[in-house]
C-alpha cells in the first residue's frame, strides 16, 4: 500500500493562476494551449470532461506529453458516465507516466449532456461521496472492500498505486460543497460565478472542513470567465453569448441571486434555444457580465482578478479563452 501523508495531496500554493479548456479545440490546438499555459506560468491546466466533445484522458495525455511542468486536471470525471474504478485507473496510469502532474476532479456532469445521452443521475450526493472513497482507496493501493448504496467494489486493487493524485470535487450546491470540505483534497467552483456566490460557496466548504475525515485541507479553485480587449465595450460584447449560455442554467439561480443581477434565466434559455440573438443580447446586460466575469481592458481584468483572489482562493483559473495567443495575453495580464 502507498502511504499517504497529510501533505501528499497538496494542490498549488495560494495565489496561483490556472487555465481551463472546454474541449472544443482540436487536439493539435489544445496542445498549443497547453504549451502557452506552461510558458505563461500557469500552475494547472483544467481539461473539461464534457460528453460529445473530445476524450479528456486522451487530451490530458497529449498536454502532459507536450509540456514538462504544468499540472493537468481531469475536469470533471462523472461516476454517472464512467465507473469510479475506471476513473482511478485512468488517473493512476497518467500519473505513472507523468508523476506528480495529474489532478483528478470528480463531478456529477452537465445536466444537458447527461440528458442528451439518456443518463439519469439519481442520488448525486451518495454517488459522489462513494466515488471519492473508491478512487482514494484504489489510488492508495488498498484491496477494495467497499459495499455502498451505489457502488460495490470488492477484493481487487490497482497494480500502480500513487499518493500523488489529489481528488477535487466540482461543486456548487450546499451539500456537495460541504462534501468537498469534508472528504476531497480540493473544490472546484465553476465558471460565470460572481464573487458573492464564491464567498457563499467557501462558507459551505468551511462547514464541511470542520467535520473533515480526510487528512489535510480542502484547497479552493474557481474558474473565472475572462475576456480582454482594448476597450470595455469590446470585451463585454465578445463574451456576452458565452455568459448567457452559462447563466441560463437553473443551477445558477443562487449565483445570480447573490450577485444582485437582474436576469430572466428562463427567457435567456428560450433565446438560446430559438437562436434569438438580439433578445439574448438585450437580456444579458453589461451589468450581468461585470458581476459574473472578468471582462474589460487589461487594467480592469487585473483588478477583477484581485477581487477573486482576495476571497481566499488558492487558485483562480482563466476560463473562456481557447487560443494560444489569448491564453498568453491573459496570463501576462493577471499573473
Amino acid at each position: 500500500m502507498v502511504s499517504t501523508s497529510p501533505d501528499a495531496h497538496a494542490l498549488s500554493p495560494a495565489g496561483r493562476i490556472g487555465v481551463a479548456s472546454d474541449g472544443r479545440a482540436t487536439l493539435a490546438e489544445f496542445v498549443e494551449q497547453a504549451r502557452a499555459a506552461e510558458a505563461g506560468g500557469a500552475s494547472t491546466l483544467w481539461v473539461a470532461c464534457h460528453l460529445f466533445l473530445r476524450d479528456p484522458v486522451t487530451a490530458a495525455h497529449a498536454a502532459l506529453a507536450a509540456t514538462s511542468r504544468i499540472k493537468v486536471a481531469l475536469m470533471a470525471m462523472s461516476p454517472f458516465t464512467v465507473h469510479p474504478v475506471y476513473i482511478a485507473m485512468s488517473a493512476a496510469a497518467l500519473d505513472e507516466l507523468f508523476p506528480g502532474r495529474v489532478v483528478l476532479c470528480l463531478g456529477v456532469g452537465a445536466p444537458g449532456d447527461l440528458a442528451a445521452a439518456g443518463i439519469e443521475a439519481p442520488r448525486p450526493l451518495a454517488t459522489l461521496r462513494e466515488a471519492i472513497r473508491v478512487c482514494r482507496a484504489l489510488l492508495a493501493g488498498e484491496t477494495m472492500a467497499h459495499a455502498g448504496e451505489v457502488f460495490t467494489v470488492q477484493g481487487r486493487r490497482l497494480p500502480n498505486p500513487t499518493d500523488r493524485v489529489p481528488i477535487v470535487l466540482a461543486a456548487s450546491g450546499p451539500q456537495m460543497l460541504e462534501l468537498a470540505g469534508a472528504e476531497a483534497d480540493g473544490v472546484l467552483i465553476s465558471a460565470a460565478t460572481g464573487t458573492p456566490f464564491i464567498r457563499w460557496c467557501l462558507e459551505q466548504v468551511d462547514r464541511g472542513q470542520a467535520h473533515r475525515s480526510a487528512p489535510g485541507r480542502c484547497s479552493r479553485t474557481a474558474i473565472v470567465y475572462t475576456r480582454i480587449a482594448a476597450t470595455e465595450p469590446e470585451a463585454l460584447g465578445g463574451i456576452r453569448r458565452t455568459m448567457g449560455f452559462i447563466l441560463r442554467g437553473p443551477h445558477h439561480a443562487k449565483n445570480v441571486e447573490l450577485s444582485g443581477t437582474r436576469l430572466d434565466q428562463a427567457a435567456v434559455w428560450n433565446a438560446f434555444r430559438d437562436e434569438d440573438w438580439p433578445t439574448l443580447e438585450r437580456l444579458v446586460t453589461d451589468d450581468v457580465i461585470r458581476a459574473h466575469a472578468a471582462a474589460g481592458t487589461p487594467q480592469q481584468v487585473r483588478a477583477r482578478y484581485g477581487e477573486y483572489m482576495a476571497l481566499g482562493l488558492d487558485e483562480v483559473t482563466i476560463g473562456g479563452i481557447d487560443d494560444r495567443a489569448g491564453i498568453g495575453q491573459a496570463l501576462a495580464v493577471v499573473r
